[in-house]
């Protein structure tokens, strides 16, 4: 049993900052890609960031300057640093893992979600 849980949302007034962490827990024996996702009232859910197991990030292109993905792999937590928040990316924020139970065996994990609102 995986899981990964989300904390870290809340209401922040523009330009403020915020920190998600992402937590696994449960039978893991190797994390490879994370990443976080976003998703809008309204919209289709959009990448945010991705971080590989060896710290390799990628950004879309829409998401580069404000936003700086991490990870500790021994915490098994991923975390995306917000700045200079917008009220454009109040969303509720997913984590998702690519995560080994076994040698072999991997699966992909979304975490719950977590709102993040950015008042005007």
């Amino acid at each position: 049993q995986v899981q990964l849980v989300e904390s870290g949302g809340g209401l922040v007034q523009a330009g403020g900052s915020l920190r998600l962490s992402c937590a696994a827990s449960g039978t893991i024996f190797r994390i490879n890609d994370m990443g976080w996702y976003r998703q809008a009232p309204g919209k289709q859910r959009e990448l945010v960031a991705t971080i590989t197991s060896g710290g390799s990030t990628y950004y879309p292109d829409s998401m580069k300057g404000r936003f700086t993905i991490s990870r500790d792999n021994a915490k098994n937590t991923m975390y995306l640093q917000m700045n200079s928040l917008k009220p454009e990316d109040t969303a509720v924020y997913y984590c998702k893992a690519d995560i080994y139970t076994m040698l072999t065996l991997s699966y992909v994990f979304w975490g719950q979600g977590t709102q993040v609102t950015v008042s005007s």
